[in-house]
């Protein structure tokens, strides 16, 4: 078994989903791959995320472990010998730090670009409700994902959509000579909170292009809110086809 690469903690994880054509991923699937989808339709999801305690090789790098991200991702699935896998496959991810961006790109060829990014949680009383934002700054322009929940957290319901899009425990990027790097993301299942409202104010077609500009500028499918875990991430292997 491939040995714990990073471990640290996701938490605050709000999740954006989008219903997109199936054909304009296409040209994204890794090789050996191919596109997941829940009850025949496709879907992309914009999430953000606070890393904390991150470690590498289970060394602290100061300054460098607590951290935003936000990442455009989308589903697939790989028939391994022990059965189908399923995974996310990453657009483009976007961090304040610029070390973690070589990192990644460097170890496992993903989209990484760093971007001043800042983020908020608020909690009204000692009630559930909660508000999360993520801010960024591209070109001189403020981007912002917000959402916020109440009720009661409960963990997805098998088969629903909402398992679809969180319970992905692999991962999968193309590499600069067409091969597929694989890993193993390794956390427990999260109690989701259900968003009550949910908004993306972002410069689409400049960070993603005009591929995802259509379908991103519509309102989501669904969203909601995950407190999160602790998290492994293994070491990643380079697929044999």
């Amino acid at each position: 078994m491939p040995a714990p690469f990073l471990t640290t903690e996701w938490r605050s994880l709000a999740m954006l989903n989008y219903e997109i054509d199936p054909a304009a991923l296409q040209p994204f699937v890794p090789m050996g791959t191919e596109l997941d989808q829940w009850r025949g339709k496709t879907f992309v999801s914009i999430v953000g995320l606070l890393f904390v305690n991150t470690r590498i090789r289970g060394v602290a790098v100061p300054f460098h472990a607590n951290f935003e991200e936000l990442n455009l991702r989308f589903y697939v699935k790989r028939l391994a010998p022990d059965g189908w896998r399923r995974g996310a496959v990453f657009i483009k991810e976007l961090v304040p730090l610029h070390a973690v961006t070589w990192i990644a790109r460097m170890l496992y060829n993903e989209n990484y670009v760093t971007l001043p990014m800042s983020h908020r949680l608020q909690t009204e009383g000692d009630g559930p409700v909660r508000k999360i934002s993520y801010e960024w700054s591209f070109k001189g322009r403020k981007n912002r994902l917000e959402l916020s929940a109440n009720g009661d957290a409960r963990v997805a319901e098998a088969g629903s959509c909402e398992e679809f899009v969180s319970e992905h425990y692999w991962g999968y990027a193309r590499q600069r000579d067409g091969g597929t790097c694989e890993y193993r993301v390794e956390h427990a299942r999260w109690p989701l909170w259900t968003a009550r409202e949910a908004a993306l104010d972002c410069d689409v077609e400049g960070l993603y292009g005009t591929t995802f500009a259509d379908f991103l500028r519509q309102a989501p499918a669904s969203a909601f809110f995950a407190d999160g875990s602790p998290v492994t991430v293994f070491q990643g292997m380079r697929l044999d086809l």
